[in-house]
């Protein structure tokens, strides 16, 4: 059996290296990744690839960055002679970005089968446009790889119980195995914060929130103010949007670094105090490794997270600082992401579907 996985966007290469570990392990399986290069610098692409040990890419569209539409026509052209040449079994897209979309829309047309993993997250948020691309290739696909109980809940009130399966969280896989194997590895954090002491760690870059000068610079502000240290990992687009509206992101108690490997950030995450982000990523990584979160958004795909106050939803800037420094939760954190063993589960429900 072929599988094709379609990534090109952070998040999706850490789904991939547990993806990519579990069709390994599997003799009748070949895999063949396909990068679009929707995230082609080096720091939010190619180390990943290095530090959670994935094969590199058979093909690398290198699209590079430009508008959604711009962005997903160029990867819908590039796919064709992709799948042209690998005909594969399944194409397997990851998550909610422009790549995910493209890929799948590319097979689809060429009636190859699609399977969506991560399938049935629902943050019911139009102006997202990952809500886009998440609903359009749930609709699409034929094979529905949900994580959750939850997940599976939203398909089938869209008429998709037939095609999805629950497998579990393929990112709890990776991220409890890196968080095991970094026990006695120092913590890597911007200058100025001490590790043994209490920090926060933080990254932004939904447009939501960056796009809006003023309530970025009401986010800035409020981290600013916290009574503790907090290293703020800057995504390119935050230190864009931050430049062009005059906003300086380091002061107060924020100390700005670079984006970082990913074991590096589940590092700094198990060890930090509190965790403020707007990745659907994070806020579900800081919750299985039992650090509180505020989640600088309206709403959340990941609604397990907000069980006993582990992960809250902070929409307006000012609520902020309080949000962060709010006492750890002391109630339990219940096993909703899995047990550590989707990424096997999902690849065994293509191989039984191929």
């Amino acid at each position: 059996m072929k599988i094709l996985s379609v990534v090109g966007a952070r998040p999706q290469f850490v789904k991939l290296a547990a993806i990519a570990d579990a069709a390994a392990q599997r003799d009748d399986v070949e895999h063949i990744i396909v990068h679009t290069g929707q995230h082609y610098d080096a720091a939010m692409s190619d180390v990943f690839f290095a530090d959670l040990r994935i094969p590199a890419p058979d093909v690398n569209l290198a699209i590079g960055s430009g508008s959604h539409g711009r962005q997903t026509g160029a990867m819908l052209a590039g796919m064709d002679e992709v799948l042209e040449e690998h005909q594969p079994d399944w194409t397997l897209v990851y998550g909610d970005t422009n790549s995910t979309l493209a890929g799948a829309l590319s097979a689809v047309k060429m009636h190859l089968k699609v399977a969506h993993l991560e399938a049935g997250l629902r943050s019911f948020n139009r102006r997202m446009p990952e809500e886009h691309n998440r609903v359009i290739t749930d609709h699409a696909a034929d094979l529905l790889l949900a994580p959750t109980e939850v997940a599976r809940a939203h398909l089938a009130a869209e008429g998709l119980t037939d095609r999805t399966v629950v497998t579990g969280d393929v990112m709890t896989d990776v991220c409890l195995r890196v968080a095991a194997s970094l026990e006695d590895t120092p913590v890597a954090l911007p200058e100025g914060i001490d590790p043994a002491a209490d920090y926060a760690v933080a990254t932004i870059h939904r447009a939501d929130n960056t796009d809006d000068p003023a309530r970025l610079r009401g986010i800035i502000e409020a981290l600013q103010a916290l009574d503790m240290p907090l290293a703020l990992f800057a995504h390119p687009r935050l230190v864009a949007k931050a430049k062009d509206a005059g906003i300086e992101l380091a002061g107060g108690a924020v100390h700005v670094g670079a984006p970082v490997a990913y074991p590096d950030l589940i590092n700094a995450v198990q060890h930090a105090r509190a965790v403020v982000t707007d990745s659907g990523g994070l806020q579900k990584e800081a919750y299985l490794l039992g650090t509180p979160g505020s989640t600088v958004r309206t709403e959340t795909e990941w609604v397990e997270t907000l069980e006993n106050d582990w992960n809250r939803l902070v929409p307006e800037p000012a609520d902020l600082t309080a949000a962060v420094m709010r006492p750890r939760p002391t109630a339990d954190r219940p096993a909703h992401y899995g047990d550590g063993h989707a990424s096997l589960r999902s690849i065994d429900a293509l191989r039984e579907r191929a």
